[in-house]
């Protein structure tokens, strides 16, 4: 069942016989779902509620000292988030219906047949798990705060968009539901997904496919694995990449170009979470947590008939969607000074200061390859660099894409002294113009000086200086 892809607080049971409890117990133990808690005494109910978080609860009408019945609104008052099962002997349509208008979430007549708890358990957990990630996602987009920022260490990135998605990517990270990531060539689908697999605290480890070009049989081969004998060169048997992610995940890069027999495969093992070794009859169980990701339009591929429809809302119960760098032009002046340390690290080179011939230019390129695309550019001026601060010439090849200039007037046209008197309320001096600057990269950094320092393409000192220059001391 669904329940067993989710994390969830225990579900507690409350009746006043024993032999109920312990029925029930058994008739959830057989469908995968363990983490349960009994109450016999309903007078214990409230104060249990206050000391333990429970995802749902399994409520008996008829019991001594305070009856379900009573408990119900109390439960719905003061305890909204959690589903209320009622399961009664009472077979009476009238108190049926009043449950449901106190609000209970489902009523069911005992003795309950184990396939009518278990949807009604399911359905129960489902809706709790979307209540908290609601909530959880409301709470971090109204703070700004992030649990795990350590986990997006290697995503360098200042922009707001961004800091979104991580919000987000935090909240669905502990389900185990798939996750599509989606975004053009080199904007770090793949950083994400390994993110993501960080916060979610999962044992197993990090597994990466790349599925582009891959035919069917050599889908199946790297995905499930094979037995001895299984095709002509099959000597020895092999573990599938799957089985080794077991117990953490499995990212599948560029789903898009997957075969559409490949594709079959991939939904069963989505829907059952079990699948075949090649050449092998005996079924295999998984628990990787699955992450896609692509930089095509699936909806597109779906409607020229390359991507079938139900794997698609199989993979995207979860989305993110990473911008391109033209989107986060903010992240520039960070990402290349991230490079060059990198760079000039492993070049064994003292790191260049930047011209501001560089910073300028640079600004004006959409790098379609994006992050990927930009890195290498850096990598390469580096490398091509040998004395004083990088200049333009050390990029090699991008001169020619530069846009060219207008020649430009030393006098303001009519919109820019408009722009400057709408910001200052009259033509501004040079300093105003700096602590205007200054204030507003300090904003954008989140008060972070060596972020405000790159975004103004100054070093962290000569930010501080400035900070205290005559109108700040």
């Amino acid at each position: 069942m669904e329940s067993k892809k989710i994390n969830y607080y225990p579900i507690l049971l409350v009746d006043d016989e024993k032999e109920i409890l312990d029925l029930t117990r058994m008739a959830l133990a057989c469908d995968g779902i363990h983490n349960v808690e009994t109450l016999q005494d309903s007078r214990q109910l409230i104060p249990f509620l206050k000391e333990k978080k429970v995802s749902t609860i399994v409520l008996d009408l008829t019991m001594p000292h305070i009856s379900g019945t009573e408990l119900l609104p109390i439960l719905v008052s003061e305890f909204p988030d959690i589903p209320v099962l009622i399961m009664t002997a009472t077979d009476d349509l009238e108190t049926a219906i009043e449950c449901l208008k106190m609000g209970a979430f489902d009523y069911l007549l005992k003795p309950v047949e184990p396939n009518r708890l278990i949807s009604a358990v399911d359905k129960a957990l489902k809706l709790n798990f979307l209540q908290n990630e609601v909530s959880s996602l409301k709470e971090s987009l109204l703070t700004g705060r992030l649990e795990h920022s350590d986990a997006f260490a290697g995503i360098i990135t200042c922009s707001k968009k961004m800091r979104a998605i991580f919000q987000y990517a935090e909240v669905i990270s502990k389900s185990r539901q798939p996750i599509l990531i989606t975004g053009e060539t080199g904007v770090g689908k793949e950083l994400m997904a390994h993110a993501i697999h960080i916060i979610s605290e999962v044992k197993g480890a990090f597994v990466t496919v790349n599925v582009a070009g891959l035919d069917d049989l050599m889908f199946s081969d790297t995905l499930f694995g094979h037995k001895r004998g299984a095709f002509t060169g099959a000597e020895q048997s092999r573990e599938g990449l799957i089985g080794k992610a077991a117990g953490g995940t499995l990212f599948l890069d560029e789903i898009g170009d997957l075969s559409p027999l490949s594709q079959v495969k991939l939904l069963r093992l989505l829907q059952g979470e079990e699948y075949y070794p090649l050449g092998s009859d005996v079924l295999k169980l998984t628990d990787a947590r699955i992450i896609v990701a692509t930089n095509h339009d699936l909806l597109e591929l779906i409607e020229s008939g390359k991507f079938r429809k139900d794997l698609y809302y199989r993979l995207c119960a979860y989305q993110i969607h990473i911008p391109p760098f033209r989107e986060r032009r903010e992240d520039l002046p960070l990402l290349l000074n991230h490079f060059m340390e990198e760079a000039s690290l492993s070049l064994n080179k003292p790191k260049p200061a930047v011209s501001q011939e560089v910073t300028s230019n640079l600004g004006k390129l959409n790098f379609p390859g994006n992050i990927r695309e930009f890195k290498a550019l850096v990598y390469d001026a580096v490398a091509r660099h040998n004395s004083g601060p990088l200049l333009l010439k050390n990029f090699s090849g991008i001169a020619a894409h530069l846009p060219v200039d207008p020649v430009i007037s030393l006098d303001l046209d009519d919109k820019g002294e408009e722009l400057l008197n709408t910001l200052f309320g009259r033509f501004p001096t040079m300093q105003e113009i700096e602590e205007f600057m200054i204030s507003r990269a300090m904003k954008l950094a989140d008060g972070k000086m060596s972020v405000a320092a790159a975004l103004l393409g100054i070093t962290r000192q000569g930010l501080h200086k400035r900070i205290k220059w005559p109108k700040h001391k």
